[in-house]
């Protein structure tokens, strides 16, 4: 039987280490890429060093979402047609969307509550929507594309404030409810695909301080040794998925390998 063509699928691609992601994988897919591919999606048209969006040349493909359920359908039914026309199996899914705050000329400021009195429910409810209920949305899409024979990794960006033992702090109630919330998922679907789908590795990935337009405004008091760069990251995550084997369990994990205490 023909080996099937690896492919990692990228959702978020244009985020900083979604990015990184990719380009920490294109000289791989360049020089290999009869038997490894590379799918992005994101809100954005893909750069130019990436090629056009829709374009499916050597494996590549990028998808424009807006991350509601019809267009997400689309993108899925449309990764599942490339799939079928190269011979290809989706090995590693990295999603990458995530909200920690916004700008002033969005519907509603949001940003970390320091006390009980900023919580606001609109902006409860908008940290959940990103952080907690998207990725599943994708990941709920995707399960019927995984090939039984194939092992896939599946990342999905967490934190560590969404550890409850963890949290000695205090303060940003509605990103560490969606984190937790999150990781309360993943472990209900690493249970069930466990039976349905057991090749499927889950990993809640906690990429540490990394500077991007998401942790940019709380920089200022972290040690310079850890701010990291998202190709570090990128380099990262990718190490630990290609380490890691199907064990029909969720690794809370950081960007060291090391496990966190839910």
């Amino acid at each position: 039987m023909t080996e099937k063509k690896q492919t990692t699928l990228i959702i978020g691609a244009s985020s900083a280490i979604g990015a990184a992601v990719i380009r920490e994988l294109s000289p791989i897919a360049n020089v290999a890429s009869a038997n490894s591919g590379i799918i992005a999606v994101s809100r954005s048209e893909a750069p130019d060093d990436f090629g056009a969006s829709g374009a499916t040349q050597s494996g590549r493909a990028w998808y424009i979402c807006d991350y509601q359920d019809a267009a997400i359908e689309g993108v899925v039914k449309s990764i599942q047609a490339q799939l079928e026309q190269q011979a290809a199996a989706l090995t590693r899914i990295i999603i990458c969307n995530g909200v920690l705050h916004n700008s002033e000329q969005e519907r509603a400021l949001l940003l970390p509550e320091k006390r009980l009195e900023d919580l606001q429910g609109e902006n409860f409810l908008d940290s959940i929507a990103v952080n907690t209920l998207l990725p599943l949305r994708w990941i709920q899409r995707l399960v019927a594309l995984l090939d039984n024979k194939q092992e896939c990794k599946i990342a999905v960006l967490s934190a560590r404030v969404g550890s409850i033992s963890d949290n000695q702090l205090g303060g940003w109630y509605s990103y560490r409810a969606s984190k937790a919330a999150l990781n309360m998922l993943l472990q209900t679907a690493s249970v069930e695909l466990a039976r349905r789908k057991p090749g499927v590795k889950l990993i809640a990935f906690h990429p540490g301080t990394t500077d991007t337009p998401l942790s940019r405004p709380f920089q200022k008091n972290v040690r310079k040794e850890k701010l990291f760069s998202a190709d570090f990251v990128a380099d990262r995550l990718l190490d630990l998925m290609d380490a890691t084997s199907a064990d029909g369990k969720l690794s809370f994990i950081d960007w060291d390998g090391k496990p966190i205490d839910f």
